[in-house]
């Protein structure tokens, strides 16, 4: 298993480290090549997001549907089987993670990421509409037909380029393993296992049984189920931020007026990394604005190559309406939730476990940021406060201002803390796998608390809005990814490979 996490490390690295140096972070080549093709693509094609949105709109809700055409599913199916996909624990998780490493400006380039990814979608969904292979008489697992980027490689650079398709394949089934199932099952587990104490193999069983009995039904029982549960789910979530909005109106557009100030002149994400640096903002905007929306990725064209239609640019034109809804929309309450509500910006008392958990060693200050660092052999504390000028203890890349004892935090710490052993030991003798500190918070827990904050007049029940998506989220997501892996398996081995 380490030898595996090694091997992902090294090709992440890879991806999105290694590029063009700056005085800032370095720009890698993959953000370069996506935000570049969607900028030419956006003026090659005369600024297409815009001029057909309407008509997208129009397509989409079946205006134009014929029941005759060849395809497995309805436009509107094949978006919501694509949004299931791209709609993830990313739009409540990375939003929040741009934003505690990148400030309030990294929204702003996540929307450009959006905005350009929009015509890139337009056109890696057009092309699987184009290339896609139709089988008349497909069994209903099978369906009728098959697309994606491993055919209009294949078919449209032609057959010396089968490597290239093949190896995509590769690739996304191995995607569709980890990051479409894995980490969406993990992420569920975890955060059921945290709010009410079940066990993760419950939540397991629960999650591959309501996944199979889907997946199992093939692309017709996962368009119908897909066209039901991905409004349902962006619905709930995006009522839940709306009543936060506005029951802080006052407040909207001075965030928004925030969001732009910081995008180009940055103070600093919650970690301090931001500070003067509108590369690093950018560079965390445009990540996980990536990571957000798809676009260029190549798996949602496998979805809508599904469609039903005999004019491939149809669907393109659906597909660009995907960046729009997961961002601009989505994400973009996500993020303004956070920011109105403040807590991007505290320390929450948090339980430090010193034997892994989101434990940080970082080495910096707050006026030129911190990095990552090796944990020392031991470090004292005296009183709560480290006794360092180098490495620091820290959460979420964020050093912990104050250690204490008990939960209350009302006794400081004051003893030397071993990283190797995983324990704290007090001057007394006292030793503590755990200690408690302010810590800055990340990830889904971060919208949690917002939700939690914001909708905190009301009750206390705001948090099981981000809960309920979680569980959504995941359950969707693994579910669209299960069938782009399913295509993988066809295009590679052929339909015995899929039939259970």
């Amino acid at each position: 298993m380490e030898q595996f996490e090694s091997l992902v490390s090294a090709v992440r690295s890879f991806v999105w480290e290694w590029g063009i140096p700056t005085s800032g972070p370095d720009i890698p080549l993959v953000v370069l090549a996506l935000i570049g093709a969607g900028a030419f693509l956006t003026l090659r094609l005369g600024f297409v997001q815009i001029r057909r949105f309407g008509h997208g709109v129009a397509v989409a809700t079946g205006r134009y549907d014929d029941p005759n055409d060849p395809g497995d599913v309805s436009h509107f199916q094949a978006l919501t089987t694509a949004l299931s996909a791209t709609v993830g624990i990313g739009n409540i998780a990375g939003v929040a993670i741009a934003i505690h490493w990148g400030g309030p400006g990294a929204l702003f380039w996540m929307w450009v990421t959006a905005a350009l990814g929009m015509a890139t979608k337009y056109t890696e969904v057009t092309l699987a509409q184009h290339y896609r292979s139709v089988h008349e008489g497909g069994s209903a697992l099978a369906g009728t037909v098959s697309g994606g980027p491993m055919y209009y490689i294949e078919r449209g650079l032609g057959p010396n380029w089968r490597w290239m398709a093949m190896f995509f394949a590769i690739a996304l089934g191995f995607t569709a393993f980890l990051t479409g199932n894995a980490i969406q099952a993990n992420t569920v587990a975890d955060t059921i296992e945290t709010s009410f104490g079940l066990s993760p193999w419950i939540t397991g069983a629960i999650t591959v049984t309501v996944v199979a009995a889907v997946v199992l039904g093939g692309i017709t029982r996962i368009g119908r189920i897909t066209g039901i549960l991905a409004p349902l789910m962006a619905a709930l979530y995006v009522f839940g931020a709306l009543v936060i909005l506005a029951m802080n109106l006052g407040h909207v557009a001075p965030s928004i007026a925030l969001i732009f100030q910081e995008a180009f002149n940055p103070s600093a994400g919650v970690a301090g990394t931001g500070i003067g640096a509108i590369l690093t903002t950018m560079m965390w905007g445009v990540n996980r604005g990536l990571f957000s929306n798809e676009a260029g990725q190549g798996s949602a064209p496998i979805a809508h190559a599904a469609a039903k239609t005999d004019e491939p640019v149809s669907e393109g034109v659906v597909a660009l309406l995907e960046p729009f809804i997961d961002t601009i929309v989505i994400v973009t309450m996500t993020a303004l939730v956070i920011i109105i509500t403040g807590v991007n910006a505290e320390r929450i008392p948090t339980e430090v476990t010193l034997s892994g958990g989101d434990l940080t060693w970082v080495a910096g200050d707050d006026e030129t940021g911190y990095t990552s660092a090796s944990a020392p052999d031991e470090l004292r504390v005296t009183d709560g406060l480290q006794d360092t000028s180098g490495t620091h203890l820290g959460w979420h890349d964020v050093p912990v201002e104050r250690l204490y004892v008990d939960e209350a935090m009302s006794q400081p710490f004051t003893g030397t803390v071993y990283p190797g052993r995983g324990e704290a030991v007090s001057a007394a003798g006292q030793t503590y796998t755990s200690l408690w500190g302010p810590a800055a918070e990340s990830g889904a827990p971060l919208t949690m608390l917002a939700f939690e904050r914001g909708l905190g007049p009301l009750g206390s029940w705001g948090h099981y809005i981000v809960i309920i998506s979680v569980f959504l989220f995941g359950i969707s997501t693994a579910i669209s990814w299960s069938y782009y892996g399913d295509r993988c398996a066809n295009y590679l081995f052929g339909e015995g490979a899929i039939l259970p």
